[in-house]
């Protein structure tokens, strides 16, 4: 085939847009070779290890000719030269590279049968080159162009955006899905959550009624996690990522692909690293997080914290705790993370610590509102669930029912718009804690002792008790989740099966 058959436009095409004297990376022998494998065996696309998609080829011609071969193969049909012919007969650019008879020619010396996966991967590789060039140049035309905002920051995170496209191979995936391809991504979330045993078909949360209620962390959901200080919210969240992360780590040691666990990103802006890690090592190690940090600890404890610190060394859970950071900022960090370890839940903690791009920093409300957007955004571009945490306002203090509502959402209602599910961590054992009375020591007085007796049968009922109020939920139903928490080691587990406490009405207000 010579280079007369094989014509190059370069000034007919908006990807072919190069500075004069410069082509774009292509390939067009390699093209036409791989078409004619595929026009001779149509398996060799079956057998194909490299995503190639139409796009991918820089011909105009050749990226019809392989989305037609694509439709027809996919209706089982028999893909020839001659089969083709009644769809491009009436082609004018393809009549200038010789008509129909061109797609004889492509099959002509099979050549590209001997290495079919070499040309797809160069086909594809010399696609993102030509991506590149484009993030790069709109980069370049960006930074020049000074008549619009100067926003610089804006403009690397836009270049960051694109350039994790490109390293995903996701650039020109943008189009609308068909309802074939959406319909089938939603039917293997539900093989997956049958395969569970009907409980969860997204992430865990490592809390089985957790787990139950909400069918898992799905991609691309924002999960905003909200409770009054105290109520111990930060410890959920913590538990909920290290069960995650261990989850992953334990089925990869055994061999399990299909796993509901993921590596972990964890930004945290209010507390450090080695604060988060050491919650985690009382956690597991069964000791006080207060006696770790005054060293309060026997030998027996200590050894009892190095093993767990050992079996913890390969968690992949990965804390950032930098403060301060703009919504842009974690976005950046969140794409590398992706792009790294593959990261498959993202945790803030929490919301209203992280910073807006600057234009709406007059404005507080209109700030979070960015900042939710923001998550949301993350979670779908990345395809992960993202579990934010916020914080309540005190109006829930000045109402006889602490029980937190959507209404308490501190500063905006965007953040209930947002996001898929908004869940609310109560512990009632906190505020009857607090309404301690007089303790009856060296007193005769009845109403004393009947006062504290009451108080002490009333605290006997919720200690230890905590809920989960799942106030909104897109995929299903809201209702509360009654768990066990241990304030000593800062520990939320499922309740025990006998304990008459688990029983909860699945239905709010």
């Amino acid at each position: 085939m010579s280079d007369e058959d094989l014509l190059v436009r370069p000034d007919t095409d908006s990807a072919s847009a190069t500075p004069v004297g410069r082509s774009l990376p292509a390939n067009i022998e390699a093209e036409a070779a791989f078409l004619g494998a595929v026009l001779i065996d149509n398996r060799v696309i079956e057998e194909l290890q490299t995503p190639i998609r139409a796009d991918h080829f820089f011909e105009p011609v050749h990226q019809r000719v392989y989305e037609r071969v694509l439709t027809l193969l996919d209706r089982n049909a028999v893909v020839t030269p001659v089969t083709l012919k009644p769809y491009f007969e009436a082609d004018e650019a393809l009549k200038e590279l010789g008509g129909i008879t061109y797609l004889a020619r492509l099959t002509a010396d099979g050549q590209g049968l001997l290495a079919p996966r070499e040309l797809a991967e160069q086909i594809y590789d010399l696609a993102l080159l030509r991506e590149l060039v484009t993030v790069g140049r709109t980069l370049v035309e960006g930074a020049l162009d000074t008549s619009e905002d100067v926003a610089p920051m804006q403009q690397i995170e836009e270049a960051e955006a694109s350039l994790f496209k490109v390293a995903e191979g996701a650039a020109g995936q943008n189009e609308a899905s068909s309802f074939s391809t959406a319909s089938q991504k939603a039917l293997g979330m539900i093989e997956s959550a049958i395969n569970s045993g009907g409980n969860i078909s997204g992430k865990t949360t490592g809390l089985t009624s957790i787990n139950q209620k909400i069918g898992g962390l799905h991609d691309s959901d924002l999960i905003i996690l909200a409770g009054r200080p105290g109520m111990g919210k930060t410890s959920l969240v913590t538990n909920i990522a290290f069960n995650c992360a261990d989850r992953f780590l334990r089925d990869q040691a055994d061999g399990i692909e299909d796993t509901v666990g993921a590596p972990v990103a964890f930004f945290s802006l209010e507390m450090s690293a080695d604060q988060l890690a050491t919650r985690i090592l009382s956690e597991q190690a069964a000791i006080s997080s207060e006696a770790l940090r005054m060293g309060k600890i026997s030998r027996e404890d200590f050894q009892q914290l190095s093993f767990a610190s050992q079996r913890l060394a390969e968690l992949p859970l990965y804390i950032d705790d930098t403060p301060a950071l703009t919504i842009a900022a974690l976005r950046t960090r969140a794409r590398r993370l992706k792009r790294k370890h593959d990261i498959g839940l993202i945790v803030v903690d929490y919301l209203q610590l992280l910073q807006g791009s600057g234009r709406a920093n007059d404005n507080r409300v209109n700030e979070i509102s960015e900042i939710s957007r923001g998550l949301k955004t993350l979670a779908k571009e990345l395809e992960v669930p993202v579990i934010a945490l916020s914080q309540l306002s005190r109006a829930v203090e000045q109402r006889e029912d602490k029980t937190p509502m959507l209404s308490d959402l501190r500063e905006s209602g965007s953040i209930e718009q947002d996001a898929d599910m908004v869940w609310f961590v109560y512990r009632e054992d906190y505020y009857v804690a607090s309404k301690e009375p007089k303790r009856p020591v060296e007193t005769d007085d009845q109403n004393v002792h009947e006062a504290y007796t009451a108080w002490m049968q009333e605290m006997e009922q919720v200690f230890g008790l905590a809920e989960l109020v799942v106030a909104k939920q897109r995929h299903g139903s809201t209702g509360k989740v009654r768990m066990k928490f241990e304030a000593r080691i800062t520990k939320f587990s499922d309740l025990a099966d006998d304990d008459p406490r688990a029983n909860y009405d699945s239905s709010i207000g």
